[in-house]
């Protein structure tokens, strides 16, 4: 039971922290940028003003479009639920595996794309259309970094790999920095960030995820900001954990668990800062640039699978 409520816990907690870290984000590339910005809450006073609005629904829109903010935002809940954040050997880490966690953002991505095209406006096509060629991309990159961390883990389970990693000795595998440069460059463009994508922008020649949702209002606005919020969080505690899982509870006790709290904080805030830094320092790309940076992650997963069958394998 307390395992359970641990991870309800947990889960309600990465939705909390979610509008947080996009307001570090934020703070911090304004302040990069010489200008004052708005404060570390300001994202929570966005939802809470889109939740207080009304909806305003297009005549054409079809029940599709009312029901995949909803959709949107659950499975990206669900997904945060699986993966191992504070602790490891949670009831919910039979459900976290690799696999299920890709196929969970297919099915919020499928419901987004539906929604864009569900109006039939210009912009929202235009914004399906982008997002399904960078997800048929960025996801067999994906899969093939986690292949090569199951390869040595010999598991595909989350929760099995970041075990793996709190119990071995500490050692540097050439598989997993190649993994590692490969599923932070998937993780950007999956997450909409510059230089793939920019959050910030309403120009309809850039825009790829704010195309799907210009036709959203009130709280099926707030629900869709929230999910690419927790998405991004979502990335970032799998980024950290899977390649720099210390400080993880591997127990249930209070001590272990406040310590995981810290340390999962502590990787949240410098990797919070390394993005601010490199979207001040780099600018958003041509669009038909992209294939070749989501080539490059795959090219960089390929070469971790290949060194671990040179070097790594007995």
């Amino acid at each position: 039971m307390n395992g359970w409520l641990l991870a309800i816990a947990q889960t309600l907690f990465m939705a909390a922290l979610a509008p947080l870290l996009a307001g570090w984000i934020k703070w911090l590339k304004c302040r990069l940028q010489s200008r004052s910005g708005p404060p570390l809450w300001q994202p929570y006073r966005d939802l809470m003003r889109l939740f207080g609005k009304q909806v305003l629904l297009a005549e054409s829109a079809s029940p599709i479009f009312r029901l995949a903010p909803y959709v949107v935002f659950s499975v990206t809940a669900l997904a945060g639920s699986v993966i191992p954040m504070l602790a490891v050997g949670l009831p919910t880490s039979a459900l976290a595996d690799a696999i299920v966690l890709v196929g969970f953002f297919a099915l919020g991505r499928f419901f987004l794309a539906l929604a864009g095209m569900d109006v039939g406006t210009a912009f929202g096509g235009m914004g399906s259309s982008r997002e399904m060629t960078i997800a048929s991309l960025a996801e067999p990159a994906m899969l093939l970094g986690v292949f090569t961390l199951a390869m040595t883990v010999r598991s595909t389970n989350l929760s099995t790999m970041v075990s793996f990693l709190l119990v071995s000795e500490f050692q540097i595998y050439p598989s997993f920095v190649f993994a590692a440069m490969g599923l932070v460059l998937v993780a950007v463009a999956e997450t909409g960030r510059i230089p793939v994508d920019n959050p910030a922008t309403h120009l309809e020649l850039t825009m790829i995820h704010e195309a799907m949702i210009l036709e959203y209002t009130g709280r099926h606005l707030a629900l869709m900001e929230w999910a690419a919020m927790l998405k991004l969080l979502i990335y970032m505690v799998l980024l950290t954990n899977l390649f720099c899982p210390w400080g993880l509870a591997q127990d249930l006790r209070l001590a272990p668990l406040a310590l995981g709290l810290v340390s999962v904080m502590a990787k949240l805030l410098v990797l919070g800062i390394a993005l601010a830094l490199a979207e001040t320092g780099l600018a958003k790309m041509r669009l038909f640039r992209v294939p070749q940076y989501l080539g490059l992650a795959f090219i960089l997963c390929l070469l971790g699978m290949l060194s671990h069958v040179v070097l790594e394998m007995n």
